[in-house]
């Protein structure tokens, strides 16, 4: 019996995936306990219509995040911090501090693990740090820190 998978199934297949099992194993278990459903043309008319959905809604996701791209490259965000001698800061300006400036001034929510800063920035100026927005987008924010 051929069935449509709803759920991954360990050993028999994934989600969406449309297999030939055994029709007791199909009946019994698979169908009863909601896993599969059998792959009529209706039911396959409706995984087809759900996968084009997905393919919208990620080219959707893909051209947001490219929007998204040309409005951070455009920004600078500006923080200020006590420093010492030669622009050495006192502590450090983090990837949280810098999401939250961004969000009071710019009004724009970035989540502080997107932002791929290797290490805190620790002295005056400016730097560059990317932003993951997408698998397939990166962005570089201009960050400039002045002294207090």
């Amino acid at each position: 019996m051929k069935v449509i998978f709803l759920r991954d199934v360990k050993g028999k297949g994934k989600k969406g995936d449309v297999k030939n099992v055994a029709d007791g194993y199909a009946q019994n278990f698979l169908i009863k306990n909601g896993h599969a459903v059998e792959a009529n043309n209706a039911n396959v008319k409706h995984l087809e219509a759900q996968e084009k959905k997905k393919e919208k809604e990620a080219e959707e996701e893909l051209e947001e995040a490219k929007k998204l791209k040309a409005t951070l490259e455009a920004l600078t965000v500006e923080l200020k911090a006590k420093s010492g001698e030669g622009g050495r800061l006192f502590g450090s300006v983090t990837s949280k501090q810098i999401g939250e400036e961004l969000k009071k001034t710019h009004k724009i929510k970035i989540d502080k693990r997107k932002m791929e800063l290797d290490d805190a920035i620790r002295s005056l100026g400016y730097t560059n740090v990317p932003v993951k927005l997408h698998t397939d987008v990166t962005a570089t924010l201009k960050v400039h820190v002045t002294e207090q």
